[in-house]
């Protein structure tokens, strides 16, 4: 059998890329045509050598594998197992840089964390944010919470379209800005009303694209909305970055307090060793729009308080329960733009509380 370029390049048109949803020819994706060298003589039954090249958007291409895989099969099923096949992969924008050089304009990494769902810790994240930027600092925020994204809907952004330009010969994702701050959440690359069906290595390597491949430029601080508990997720940020600190959110819940107490023990283990910045208590107590000066404590009193010295770490803030927090978060402007009210000084505070234990840790060292 004489085997000719456009028998391979027939096969590969029968594998579908997933980024495109287009099989691999009517991508653009063979860098060149298959290279086919007959072997002579025949080597364990190997008469042809068949090469191809495929481009792939980024190096981080969460498809590359499979596909390379695809493309293989492809050709042995269309034309036999006789070849011997190579694929190799080219990339239209350029790799991007090592972990250790990720984010070399950005000062200071701050992540925002918390042991449980539901202790209010993407609020804090995006009040904190809004508030170190009114404080005069340059700030981004990341939404690293892939499968619970819920930054595009408490900015007030779910319909922003994210585009990417070229810079230096690498496509980089531009964040949204707004409030003072730009940002990035997987929220703007998925459905809002599906689930993200992922595996761990394909949520990571999404994650990895939103630090890497993004124009983030200079900035003071860069604010990770990290997930509840402690995952995959948060192994990818620890390996990836190299974190200033953290700051742990919890309500005085009991229940909260010992899935908080899991959270710091995560970031202080031996391994990772990531300074514990201090401890946010929120939903301290609730207080009535109308009844301003009256505190219920309906989580328990003063349990992050207790926490924070038992750990040995600051207590940053304690936020209370207020319902213009929740309303603000519900319709995309966030109390932190509202400086004036007393939830907007209450995240201001924390703000200052953060950047001062930073600077402090900072001329220590």
């Amino acid at each position: 059998m004489t085997l000719y370029p456009q028998l391979i390049i027939d096969a590969l048109a029968t594998v579908t890329y997933a980024g495109t949803k287009k099989n691999l020819v009517e991508s653009g994706m063979l860098a060149d045509t298959p290279v086919v060298v007959p072997i002579n003589p025949p080597e364990e039954g190997k008469t042809w050598s068949v090469k191809v090249v495929l481009l792939f958007p980024r190096d981080t291409d969460p498809f590359l594998k499979s596909t390379v895989k695809a493309a293989e099969a492809a050709i042995r099923y269309h034309v036999g197992n006789e070849v011997e096949v190579e694929i190799a992969t080219e990339f239209k924008s350029k790799p991007r840089p090592k972990d250790e050089d990720l984010l070399p304009g950005v000062k200071h990494i701050v992540a925002v964390s918390s042991g449980k769902g539901g202790v209010g810790k993407s609020t804090v994240a995006v009040n904190l944010a809004i508030s170190l930027a009114r404080l005069g600092y340059s700030v981004g925020l990341l939404d690293t919470d892939i499968f619970g994204p819920s930054i595009p809907k408490m900015l007030g952004v779910e319909q922003e379209k994210v585009y990417a330009v070229n810079k230096d010969g690498r496509d980089l994702i531009v964040p949204v800005e707004k409030y003072g701050i730009k940002f990035l959440s997987i929220g703007f690359f998925v459905s809002p009303t599906t689930a993200t069906l992922w595996r761990g290595g394909m949520a990571c390597n999404a994650l990895k694209q939103l630090i890497a491949d993004a124009d983030w430029g200079e900035l003071d601080y860069m604010i990770l909305d990290t997930p509840p508990g402690t995952s995959d997720i948060h192994l990818t940020l620890l390996q990836t970055l190299k974190l200033t600190g953290a700051v742990i959110v919890s309500t005085p819940q009991q229940v909260a307090l010992a899935d908080a107490r899991k959270g710091i023990d995560m970031y202080q283990n031996e391994k990772v060793q990531v300074p514990i910045l201090g401890l946010v208590e929120n939903m301290a107590w609730f207080t009535p729009a109308e009844l301003p000066e009256n505190r219920y404590y309906i989580f328990g009193r003063e349990g992050c308080k207790q926490l924070a010295k038992e750990m040995g770490v600051p207590l940053l803030a304690q936020l209370p329960l207020v319902q213009s927090i929740c309303d603000n978060g519900d319709a995309g402007t966030p109390v932190a733009a509202h400086a004036e009210s007393m939830s907007g000084q209450a995240f201001l505070s924390l703000a200052q509380a953060v950047a001062t234990v930073v600077n402090r840790r900072g001329k220590a060292k």
